[in-house]
């Protein structure tokens, strides 16, 4: 009898170490899943809040805080935004700015790579970008900057 407990006793523990081995390994949610993008946005403005919905459907939290227009350029000027930079909306994650209509997938890029900039820009509202979907398609850059050179460099291209 005390061989077959033996036996028991020792399945049991085999078992028992796979399943914590498995668990150990099991791919889990993004690291970046529920990641909180502070936007800041005109309330009149839809192709924000369709922005905003988007970055949801991608895993984002987003908390949306509605300004009035005229706070706006303080907003963006406080985030070290220039002028060539702006966009209609702007937004923080995890210490970086985000303006405009970024997409998705290099904003999780850029917490990923944690490059030495201050954020990425999608300046003015290019169609076919998230959040400008309206059945036409320009061709954007999405930029990053440094805090002490405003000059931009280029993230990623898209191209249609």
């Amino acid at each position: 009898m005390k061989i077959a407990s033996r036996a028991l006793l020792g399945g049991g523990l085999l078992a028992g170490g796979a399943l914590a081995a498995y668990l150990a390994f099991m791919p889990g949610p993004s690291p970046q899943a529920g990641t909180v993008v502070e936007m800041y946005q005109d309330p009149g403005c839809g192709c924000c809040g369709d922005w905003a919905d988007y970055l949801e459907s991608q895993g984002f939290t987003v908390d949306r805080h509605m300004v009035d227009p005229r706070e706006m350029r303080d907003i963006k000027i406080g985030k070290g935004l220039s002028p060539e930079l702006a966009s209609c909306h702007t937004a923080m994650v995890d210490g970086y700015v985000i303006e405009g209509h970024v997409p998705a997938a290099d904003i999780h890029r850029l917490l990923e790579e944690r490059p030495d900039v201050a954020g990425l820009a999608v300046p003015g509202m290019p169609h076919g970008s998230p959040g400008m979907e309206t059945g036409r398609y320009d061709d954007y850059r999405v930029l990053g900057w440094h805090r002490d050179d405003r000059t931009p460099e280029i993230f990623n291209e898209y191209t249609h």
